[in-house]
Order: C-alpha cells, then structure tokens, then sequence
C-alpha cells in the first residue's frame, strides 16, 4: 500500500502554481501533506505567499492525484523520492530550492557516487565532439557521467560513458514518457536500461518556459564538479556552469580555438578563474576520485584510440569497423557489408541517431 504521505505531496505538487519553494512552506506550516490536503481555505490563504487562487486549487487537489502518478510510475518501473527517502540524493539537500520531488528511472544507486557534470554546446564542432568522448568515457571508468539528455554535447557525453560501461544520469526537462528532443529517443532508452533518468516534472508532462533552467540548477547540483565541453558567451552550458558556482561545485572548461563561436564561453570560463581541463586527471583530481597513469599523461591533443560501444549489432560494429579508417560512400559500405542497401541504411541511420556517425552531402557517412 503506498504511504499516504507521499501520495499527497504528489497530488500537492501537481497543484498549478505550488513549486518546490511553496510545497515546503506549506510542509513547514502544517506539518505534513496529508495535513495541507485537509486545511481550511481560510488557513491556506492566511499564509504568506499562498493567493486565493492557490488555495482554491490546494482545496481541489485529492490524495486520488497523487494515487494516479504512483500508477503511472509504477507502470513504468520508475519512482518518486521525496526527502525524506534514503534513495534521496543528498547532494541535493543544500542547494538552492532543492526538489521536493524527485522523479527516478532506471539505477537509482548512481545518485549516490561520484559524479561530474558534462556539458556543451547543441551545435558542437568537431573538436568539441572528439574532446567530449575523450574525456566522457575516461571520467566514467570512475565516476558517473551527469548531463542534461540534449542535443549535441549532452548526448554525447551520455553516451560515451555507457559505450564504456559506465553510468550515467540524465537530468530531464519534461516528465517521463515524454522524449525531448525526439532525435534521443535511443539513447533514452539506452538511458533507462543502463543509467538514470531524472527530473522534477510528473509524468506525461512536456518542457515548457523555464523548465530547462531550473533543470541546469540540478544537473550541477547532482555533481561534484562541472565540465563545460564547448559554449557559446549565452548559453545554457554557462547557465549550469554558473549554478555550479553557487552551489561550490568545481568549475572546469575544454579551452578552445580563440575564432571558434562554440569556444566562446569556456574560454571566458577558463579567463575568470575555471581550471582548464586537458585530461581525465584534471577532471577527477577536482572530486576527490584518483586517475590512473594514463589519465595524466593523455592530452586532449594525443587522439585516444577508437573503441567500439559495447552494445553494437553485428551490421552496426561492421559499418562502425569500416568508418574508423576514413569516411565512405554507401555504396562501398553496402559493398563491404555483404547485404542489402535497406539494411545497411537502416543501421546507419541508428548509429547517427546515438551521434555514433555523420553524414556528408553525397550519401558519404564518416564517424562523428
């Protein structure tokens, strides 16, 4: 049977209008949930910071809300954390408006070790994409990988820590069930089955205005550090980087070519005080978690050596095989595969999906 308790700070927090801020001063008012629910109108609204409207809405609001999003989690294998709950990232606790929910998908024990946040840039060069593999996939042979499940250096932060068989968390902008953007929808699932989704927002509910800044508050709070990969001077990158300084997370950033728009921001970041990272060690050293040789002696200018992700099909690690020497036409990949052009294109178009390959004018595919 569910605890009542966490069914009505569900149905409380679906309540439009009660944030995290309002949730916990109505928590510290009444006590508990349960108690909010069953407040008077007049003592609703007697509290600072709760207007007519909201108490009308908290008056409506029925432990049968909170029931529904228990289903709907529990339909999916996922769960809600509140506090209170062991499972709760602590890390969390101390930062500003921490969640008063937390909705949780996937290996609920990444929460608790080590983790740096990684992230960039939508429209990365390049650079940015080789650097972000680099370092990505050596961080997560010890420790978990945090990014915010976008486009661009986000996704591919994720999924070099678990081509390597690392963890990773992703911090969502919009409820379960809904992929955002819907080019992730494989790495999504790649996500629930081998890492960790996370997000504030209830089931079913899309991102709106908002939702992706008071996301980037948790992707830095979730860590111990920040590693901001590729950034323009205004973007969202620099947003979390910022976040991460409130909270005392160590800050770091790839530098990068001063006439690159992308290495804008990192460098700035690296000019106003962020370490710099060349390597694995850099990163690692700053949450406590040691690198090993070859960690302090690779630099982002030695090329690491391509390894294949571990979850490849056959006709997938064929191709992949095929595109580590230089890029190539289809037609010789169909060649080389040995089978049919719907197959091979099939299974290209799942590689550039996970950001694995790269297609040029002229059906020419490269990895990315």
């Amino acid at each position: 049977m569910a605890d009542p308790e966490v069914v009505a700070t569900l149905a409380l927090a679906l309540v439009p209008g009660i944030g995290s801020h309002r949730l916990r001063l109505l928590l510290g008012a009444f006590g508990s949930a349960e108690q909010v629910l069953q407040a008077p109108h007049a003592r609703l609204r007697a509290l600072h910071g709760i207007s007519n409207a909201a108490a009308t809405a908290i008056r409506a609001a029925s432990p049968k809300d909170g029931e529904k999003v228990l289903a709907q989690l529990a339909e999916l294998g996922a769960r809600a954390l509140l506090p209170a709950d062991p499972n709760y990232p602590t890390q969390l606790v101390d930062i500003h408006d921490p969640p008063t929910v937390l909705y949780v998908w996937g290996d609920v024990s990444l929460l608790a070790r080590p983790a740096v946040a990684i992230v960039g840039s939508r429209n990365h060069t390049a650079y940015g994409a080789e650097a972000v593999r680099l370092l990505a996939s050596a961080v997560a042979r010890r420790a978990v990988v945090v990014s915010g499940m976008a486009r661009g250096i986000d996704a591919l932060a994720h999924g070099a820590a678990l081509d390597v068989g690392g963890g990773s968390v992703g911090v969502l902008g919009n409820g379960f069930g809904v992929i955002y953007p819907a080019a992730n929808g494989a790495l999504y699932e790649r996500m629930v089955k081998h890492g960790c989704l996370v997000t504030e927002h209830p089931p079913g509910e899309r991102p709106h205005a908002g939702s992706f800044s008071r996301r980037n508050r948790l992707i830095s709070g979730l860590s111990r550090a920040v590693l901001v990969v590729e950034a323009a001077a205004q973007s969202g990158a620099i947003v979390t980087a910022d976040a991460g300084l409130e909270q005392g997370r160590a800050i770091l950033a790839v530098p990068g070519p001063i006439t690159s728009p992308t290495s804008v921001g990192c460098n700035k970041l690296i000019q106003q005080g962020a370490k710099a990272a060349l390597c694995a060690a850099d990163i690692l050293e700053e949450i406590g978690v040691a690198g090993g040789m070859n960690d302090t002696a690779v630099a982002l200018a030695t090329p690491a050596p391509r390894v294949p992700p571990i979850d490849l099909s056959g006709l997938q690690l064929t191709l992949w095989n095929r595109l580590t020497a230089q890029p190539q036409h289809v037609d010789a990949l169909v060649a080389a595969a040995r089978t049919g052009a719907a197959d091979v294109l099939g299974a290209l178009t799942e590689l550039e999906l996970r950001g694995l390959v790269r297609q040029t004018p002229g059906m020419v595919f490269g990895l990315s």
